[in-house]
C-alpha cells in the first residue's frame, strides 16, 4: 500500500468527496464470498442434518409436541431470525428448522442462507422428537406477541379451522399435492391457537462442518470490542471484494483486527494469552483469514446480547475456508472472503511530525454540531492547529453559512498545520476511540493523519492497541 505525493495528488483529484484512497502495493485476487453450499441445487435434495444431541444424525419423525416458555422460544427465534436473508432464493432458506430432542430435552434452532449460518439451542419438556421448518418471520412475530408463559407446540399433517368439520363440503378447496402433504405447526397459548405451513425438513440443507486440527479460544469482550471497532470502517461496495470483511491475523498469543474501505484504515492488536489454542499445538505461522462484515455483524449483535465470560472458540478450515464461532449453545458458521489483503503495515510506520491530544468528547461534540452544515455535496470540514495558542480551530464554509469551533489542545508541534477531511469520516473514527482522549499524529497538510487513544481507557480491562488512520482531502 501507498500513499499518494503532492504532486500525484494535485494532478488527480480524488471523485469520492475530494479524499485520497488507501492503495494495495500489488494486485489482488479478489473473488466474491462464495456459498458454503458449492451447488445451490442441493436445497432441492434430500440431505442428513445435525440435531442437539449428536454430531452427524439423521432427521426425526416430523411428528413433533413440545412446550416452552414463551420467553426462551421469543429470545431464540430473535437471535436467528436477522440472519435470513429479504429475498431467500429458495423458500425453505426464509424458513428456520426447528428440532425437537427428547433425549436431551432441547429445541435447537437453524437458519441458513447458504453463506450465514446461525444455530442455537434451549431448553424445553419435549415429548416427542421431531423436526420441520417454519417461516421464522412469522413465527418470530406470532411468538413475540404472545403474553408471558407456556407455549404447547406440535405439529399437524393439515391445517385445521376453528369450529370447522373436517368433512364441510362448503370448504373444500383443493390444495397442491406438495401443499397439502407440508408440516403444520401448531402453537398454543393461554391466549388462543394459531397455526403456520412449514416445509418438510428434508429440504434444508446441511450445515457444512468446519474440519480443523486448531481451535483458538478468544474473550468474549475482546472478540466484541475489535468487531465493534472495526466493521463501521469495511467497504459497502460489493465491487470491492476483499474490503467488504474484517481481516484477522491470530498469532502464538496476539489477535489483530483491520478494517479499510479505501479512504480509511482500522488496525486493532489484542493479547489473547492465557485464552490461545483448545489444542495445545503450537501457531507455526500466523492465522490470517478475511471475514464477511454481514456474517461479523450478526455476531457481534447476538455477541453484545450475551452475558457470559465463557471464551469463544474459532475454528477455520484452510481447505474450504470456512470459519466457525461456536460459545455455549450456539454457533456460526461463514465462508471466508477469497484474495490477499492489501498491505497495510508501512502507512502506520510513517514519521508522523505533529501531536495533538484533546479531549474526546468535547471533540466529538464539536464535530456533530459542525456537521449539520454538511451533506453529500460538500464533507470537508477544515482543521487548523496552533502550536503557539495550543488551540484547535474546525471549520466548515458553505455558500448559505459557515461554521467555526475551537478548542483547547495540547499540541506537540514546532509548527502550525492546516489539514482537511471528510467529516463523516472523521467523525466515526473519533467515536470509535475507546478513551477520554485522543491523540492524532499527523505528517503533513497532504500526509494520512493516525488517531489513537489517550487518557482513560473505557474499557481497562481489555488493553487494545487501536491505530485509526484517515486520509486527508485536497482542495485548490
Amino acid at each position: 500500500m501507498q500513499t499518494k505525493t503532492p504532486t500525484d495528488t494535485a494532478k488527480r483529484r480524488n471523485k469520492e468527496n475530494g479524499s485520497s484512497k488507501i492503495k494495495p502495493k500489488a494486485s489482488v485476487t479478489l473473488e466474491r464470498t462464495k456459498p458454503l453450499v458449492k451447488d445451490e441445487q442441493k436445497v432441492e435434495e434430500k440431505s442428513q442434518h445435525q440435531s442437539p444431541d449428536s454430531d452427524s444424525p439423521q432427521l426425526l419423525s416430523p411428528e413433533i409436541k413440545l412446550v416452552c416458555t414463551q420467553d426462551n422460544l421469543a429470545n431464540h427465534l430473535e437471535l436467528v431470525s436477522k440472519a435470513v436473508p429479504a429475498k431467500p432464493t429458495h423458500p425453505v432458506l426464509g424458513n428456520v428448522l426447528l428440532v425437537a430432542c427428547k433425549k436431551t430435552q432441547r429445541v435447537q434452532l437453524t437458519v441458513f442462507d447458504m453463506r450465514l449460518a446461525i444455530q442455537t439451542s434451549f431448553e424445553a419438556n419435549v415429548q416427542s422428537p421431531g423436526d420441520m421448518t417454519i417461516p421464522v418471520g412469522l413465527l418470530s412475530d406470532i411468538v413475540g406477541k404472545f403474553s408471558p408463559g407456556d407455549i404447547t407446540l406440535v405439529s399437524r399433517e393439515a391445517l385445521n379451522r376453528e369450529g370447522e368439520d373436517s368433512e364441510d363440503s362448503g370448504n373444500n378447496t383443493t390444495l397442491p399435492e406438495a401443499v397439502s402433504n407440508s408440516p403444520v405447526a401448531t402453537l398454543i397459548a393461554a391466549c388462543g391457537r394459531y397455526q403456520v405451513r412449514g416445509i418438510s425438513s428434508e429440504e434444508f440443507p446441511a450445515i457444512p462442518e468446519v474440519k480443523t486440527a486448531q481451535t483458538i479460544r478468544i474473550p468474549p469482550e475482546t472478540l466484541k470490542e475489535g468487531l465493534k471497532g472495526s466493521l463501521f470502517a469495511t467497504a459497502t461496495d460489493e465491487g470491492k471484494h476483499i474490503l467488504t470483511g474484517v481481516y484477522f491475523k491470530i498469532c502464538q498469543d496476539s489477535l489483530e483486527f483491520a478494517a479499510t474501505d479505501g479512504h480509511r484504515l482500522v488496525v486493532l492488536n489484542t493479547s489473547i494469552q492465557g485464552f490461545s489454542k483448545k489444542k495445545q499445538a503450537e501457531i507455526a505461522q500466523p492465522l490470517e483469514l478475511t471475514v464477511p462484515a454481514k456474517s461479523l455483524a450478526e455476531l457481534e449483535r447476538i455477541l453484545s446480547s450475551r452475558t457470559s465470560a465463557d471464551p469463544v472458540e474459532l475454528s477455520y478450515s484452510t481447505l474450504d475456508a470456512l470459519v466457525e464461532f461456536r460459545w455455549g449453545a450456539q454457533r456460526l458458521v461463514t465462508r471466508c472472503l477469497e484474495g490477499t489483503y492489501p498491505a497495510y503495515p508501512d502507512l502506520l510506520q510513517q514519521d508522523f511530525q505533529h501531536q495533538v491530544t484533546l479531549e474526546k468528547a468535547p471533540f466529538i461534540k464539536a464535530i456533530e454540531r459542525i456537521a449539520v452544515l454538511a451533506d453529500k455535496k460538500e464533507k470537508t470540514l477544515s482543521i487548523r492547529i496552533n502550536s503557539e495558542a495550543q488551540q484547535v480551530s474546525l471549520s466548515l464554509f458553505r455558500e448559505f453559512g459557515n461554521g467555526l469551533e475551537q478548542m483547547a489542545a495540547h499540541v506537540n508541534s514546532d509548527s502550525n498545520l492546516s489539514i482537511s477531511f471528510n467529516i463523516k469520516y472523521l467523525l466515526e473514527g473519533a467515536k470509535a476511540i475507546a478513551s477520554s482522549q485522543l491523540q492524532m499524529h499527523l505528517t503533513q497538510r497532504d500526509g494520512p493523519a493516525i488517531l489513537v487513544p489517550a487518557g482513560n481507557r473505557s474499557k481497562p480491562n481489555i488493553l487494545m492497541d487501536a491505530k485509526y488512520l484517515l486520509m486527508p482531502i485536497f482542495k485548490d
